[in-house]
């Protein structure tokens, strides 16, 4: 690796990320981000596992999206190991899939019909939380040496940051729609019934209690509904 080129792009890399407009955008850069800054890496995505499922948040390049689907099903393999953190190693590299692989010997199999070669993964996250695991493919055998994970790594590092603060900034703007969404339903309550406003506000609760609605849903039924009823 020629490092200081290398960190000139981690650089690059930190303020395009924290450009872009929304979390799945900057999952998308970050997958793509792999494939143009990391030697020999073919294609990259990011998988998740949420209830034991296998979860594609992003992928960049043609065999991704089909290797999470596979490592789903099988219930093995080296991204879907790493991203349910069942032995809390944080980074894996598989650097000849043409060899045995013990571990996980039905994905291998199927892997090298998708023509991969050699794989290397790092999760992504910070103290607080994970966000699942960036993994990185190639065609070809021995892409992927220890310097060119450690490049790997650096870049999740990167990423993870960025990543945790585009989702404050996503959830941030979804509670100000929230809150919006559910001001504007209590307005309406109180101008046709002569509501107080925390009448209108127990009106839609325990319409959200009963109905086991999300309050938000029920303030924007509200909005859309232009007949004289409450609900």
């Amino acid at each position: 690796m020629e490092w200081q080129k290398f960190a000139e792009e981690m650089a690059l890399l930190a303020r395009t990320l924290l450009k872009q407009d929304s979390v799945q955008q900057t999952l998308d850069e970050i997958a793509a981000s792999a494939v143009k800054l990391v030697d020999g890496c073919d294609a990259a995505g990011i998988l998740a596992v949420r209830k034991g499922r296998a979860v594609t948040l992003s992928s960049y390049g043609d065999m991704v999206e089909e290797s999470d689907r596979l490592q789903g099903e099988l219930g093995e393999g080296p991204c879907f190991d790493l991203a349910r953190r069942a032995d809390e190693e944080r980074v894996f590299r598989v650097a000849d899939m043409t060899l045995p692989q013990p571990g996980w010997p039905r994905y291998a199999e199927a892997a090298r019909g998708l023509g991969i070669g050699s794989m290397t993964g790092v999760l992504l996250y910070t103290h607080e939380e994970d966000f699942g695991a960036l993994n990185m493919y190639a065609a070809r055998p021995g892409a992927f040496t220890e310097d060119v994970a450690t490049a790997g790594w650096l870049l999740a590092s990167h990423a993870a940051v960025a990543l945790a603060d585009a989702r404050t900034i996503d959830q941030l703007e979804h509670a100000l729609e929230t809150r919006h969404a559910i001001g504007e339903a209590m307005g309406m309550l109180m101008e046709r019934h002569a509501m107080s406003e925390e009448d209108a506000f127990s009106v839609l609760r325990n319409i959200s209690q009963h109905h086991n609605i999300k309050l938000r849903d029920v303030a924007q039924r509200i909005r859309e509904k232009r007949t004289d009823g409450p609900a």
